[in-house]
């Protein structure tokens, strides 16, 4: 909403789907603003978020396996596969993640005691506090991103997202 106004701000996708109604005005153009919103925001909010992730040395995906590894909980430790299945990833892709962290320091891979054809990624002090360091910083740049929506604007956008979600899973 426009504050002076009290009316909805017009956007690039509103043109579009101006033009789509003219042209096709049978169709319910709906999703497809909605969809092209989303779309919208996320290639416009990704270079922002990375850019809290580069600042710590760290790529979007490397990124990710610190945190899955923190949010494990003491030892901070699971083997590849439980990685790839959280990250929901190959495991071919992990490995290339893993060996750059491990190069950096920020994990060590260790035997299974458990099953000594495997491995277990262990997250080092080092990467906990790399890990600890652009957490930080990355909730507060993401809530200084969303806090143009009310708390019942980031509810209800948060729902609507899950329902999407669990409709195409």
């Amino acid at each position: 909403m426009d504050e002076d106004t009290g009316e909805d701000r017009r956007d690039a996708i509103d043109g579009i789907l101006d033009q789509w109604r003219r042209e096709r005005p049978d169709m319910d153009l709906s999703g497809i603003g909605i969809l092209g919103r989303l779309v919208q925001v996320s290639l416009v909010l990704g270079p922002i978020v990375e850019q809290v992730f580069i600042r710590h040395g760290l790529r979007s995906g490397e990124f990710d396996v610190l945190s899955a590894l923190r949010r494990s909980g003491p030892p901070y430790t699971l083997i590849p596969s439980e990685l790839s299945a959280t990250l929901m990833m190959s495991r071919a892709g992990m490995t290339g993640r893993l060996d750059r962290l491990e190069a950096a320091g920020l994990v060590e891979r260790s035997l299974d005691p458990d099953d000594r054809r495997s491995f277990r990624i262990i997250l080092t002090e080092k990467g906990r506090q790399i890990i600890d360091a652009t957490l930080t910083e990355h909730a507060a740049n993401v809530a200084r991103l969303v806090s143009c929506l009310t708390p019942e604007e980031r509810q209800t956008l948060d729902r609507s997202l899950r329902s999407i979600l669990h409709a195409i899973d």
